[in-house]
């Protein structure tokens, strides 16, 4: 039995060849244990995975017209060098503004779901605070990292960021 949800999305479900075999009742109505590795010695320890550590950056580009970019990543060398195009990858819209600068780094996220919501939260913010008249002295530059500078502070206001360090590299 075949069933399209939409073009983007087909969903395909299949029947049962042979709906009275053993086997299927007997998948269906036991529970699998998954076995935990115990935490008694270091090379066990060794085997599993450690977690991704998040991190939200804000990075500045050093041609005209000077913008901000900030993202997410768990590896932010490799981010920035996508971002200026030394790699494969980085965002479309960093593109133009190339090369960029480290302005910012944001490190403690333990899971993606943190990093999205707090990378979101920086943006709205950024986008509502009104803008400041800048200074006759002030460069184009100083006053964008002011502005992403005061919609920081919200956010950190706004969440609990006690876990977080926030390392300003401009």
């Amino acid at each position: 039995m075949t069933r399209l949800l939409s073009r983007t999305f087909p969903s395909v479900k299949l029947r049962d060849s042979n709906p009275k075999a053993p086997e299927f009742k007997n998948l269906k109505n036991s529970q699998t244990q998954v076995p935990i590795p115990s935490s008694s010695s270091p090379q066990e320890n060794s085997k599993i995975p450690k977690s991704k550590s998040w991190s939200v950056y804000l990075i500045l580009s050093t041609t005209e017209p000077i913008k901000t970019y900030v993202g997410i990543t768990t590896d932010f060398s490799r981010r920035l060098k996508q971002h200026n195009g030394e790699i494969r990858g980085g965002a479309k819209a960093s593109s133009a503004g190339r090369p960029w600068l480290c302005a910012c780094i944001i490190t403690g996220f333990t899971c993606l779901s943190q990093a999205s919501s707090f990378e979101s939260k920086w943006k709205i913010f950024t986008r509502k605070l009104p803008r400041r008249k800048k200074d006759e002295d002030m460069s184009q530059s100083d006053a964008l990292l002011q502005h992403r500078r005061r919609a920081l502070n919200k956010v950190e206001e706004s969440l609990d960021c006690s876990y977080l360090e926030t390392d300003w590299k401009i």
